[in-house]
């Protein structure tokens, strides 16, 4: 059996675009561990690439762009996913705790893989979760947010590092990648995550990122009314695990983007639930005329078809006072759960989202989301660099251990 050396290493890129595992691709060629690691490392057969060719072909995979597989970590209900499914990414993984975002994840996306929930629970046993080569996670914010942080100061509670139920997340989201040790990862968060602490929070993630963890970490902070009418500022935290050329902060932005009104449903279609009733709208008024005499700008907002609204929040299914929609000669309204897709970039283009819980949750779910193409965009940008790193063999690396230090406990170390 002829053995070839191959500069391009064409065994790792037609894994990659059969969507293979080494572990996988050696059960398809029936050879051990230590034949795929050659293989891996550049010399193999010529009937292992024949082999491996068929398999691509099989899977429908062609001659076309690489896949990869990533997982989707406190994926709520999939904004992360559907930006790097679209570049052609597998999601061979999901962690989401809510029930109804469960629910509402299962509808739109169609798994062969059970959703998971806490996400603790594998970050305790990181081989329950499957090989992958990007981790996405948009970990919990309300530790980090302003509001999060103002109301657990309000009622003595920890918040940051220091809250056990939230705050320490991020520590087992950097156990899995010390763990797997992914060509990539893509983390999300409130862009108050930068401030929090006086930014020792942020330090210390970036820390355990870069030092503890070895990745090329670049940041930024990006608005979302490029792309939708809304203005909503999130921090996108991207690690590369080798070296690259990618430069998050020197992405050209689009330019101006819509307005309110391209997402607004016909005002003859609208339930009329959704108009304020007089009782709400006359205490929102007062409170905001209240508010207005000491000079604060607390209050409701009120959005026209050619504006661009606030950040719709996780709460909106109180009163809808940060985004209310003017109806002339009316009372206004909330935006409908629809118009609360579209302003998320959720229901866009030929994407139809489904929408299966009741409208308190539908809020809570799109005030708790990423805007999708604010992603999609970052993915598209990515992609170059992805195919870059995997077709240069990275895929799962055999790493030496790594310890994960939390502020609060003993090191934890992990092993790749």
């Amino acid at each position: 059996m002829q053995q070839t050396h191959r500069d391009e290493n064409e065994f790792n890129q037609l894994c990659q675009r059969a969507g293979l595992t080494p572990g996988e691709a050696g059960t398809v060629l029936a050879v051990s561990d230590r034949t795929i690691a050659r293989y891996i490392n550049g010399s193999s057969t010529d009937l292992a690439i024949r082999t491996l060719k068929q398999e691509a072909e099989k899977r429908g995979a062609g001659t076309g762009p690489i896949s990869f597989r990533f997982i989707d970590l406190f994926a709520g209900i999939g904004g992360l996913r559907i930006g790097f499914q679209g570049i052609g990414g597998h999601c061979v993984f999901t962690s989401e705790w809510d029930e109804n975002a469960q629910k509402t994840y299962g509808l739109n996306f169609r798994d062969n893989h059970r959703l998971a929930g806490d996400v603790r629970e594998y970050a305790e046993n990181p081989d329950l979760i499957p090989e992958h080569d990007i981790l996405l996670a948009g970990f919990p914010c309300q530790p980090f947010s302003i509001a999060g942080v103002s109301k657990k100061n309000a009622l003595g509670r920890p918040h940051g590092f220091l809250c056990d139920t939230q705050g320490t997340l991020f520590f087992d989201t950097a156990q899995i990648i010390a763990h797997h040790r992914p060509a990539a990862f893509v983390l999300e968060n409130v862009k108050n995550l930068e401030s929090h602490d006086k930014g020792r929070t942020f330090a210390t993630i970036i820390n355990v990122l870069t030092n503890e963890l070895g990745y090329h970490v670049q940041t930024r902070v990006i608005s979302s009314e490029h792309w939708v009418p809304q203005r909503r500022e999130r921090i996108f935290i991207v690690g590369f695990r080798e070296p690259t050329d990618f430069d998050l902060k020197s992405l050209k932005l689009p330019g101006n983007g819509p307005k309110l009104g391209s997402i607004l449903e016909p005002h003859e279609e609208v339930d009329p639930k959704y108009t304020l009733t007089p009782r709400l709208w006359e205490y929102l008024q007062a409170y905001k005329e209240k508010h207005n005499s000491k000079g604060n700008g607390f209050g409701y907002s009120l959005f026209g078809p050619d504006d661009v609204t606030r950040t719709l929040s996780a709460r909106y299914y109180k009163d809808g006072s940060e985004i209310l929609v003017a109806q002339p000669g009316k009372r206004p309204r909330r935006l409908t759960p629809l118009e609360c897709a579209r302003l998320m970039g959720f229901d866009r283009g030929d994407r139809r989202w489904k929408i299966p819980v009741s409208d308190t949750q539908a809020y809570r779910q799109f005030g708790n989301a990423v805007v999708v193409p604010v992603v999609e965009f970052l993915a598209d940008a990515m992609k170059p660099f992805i195919e870059s790193a995997l077709l240069r063999g990275a895929g799962r690396s055999l790493a030496a251990p790594v310890t994960v230090t939390r502020p609060d406990r003993e090191p934890v170390i992990a092993h790749g």
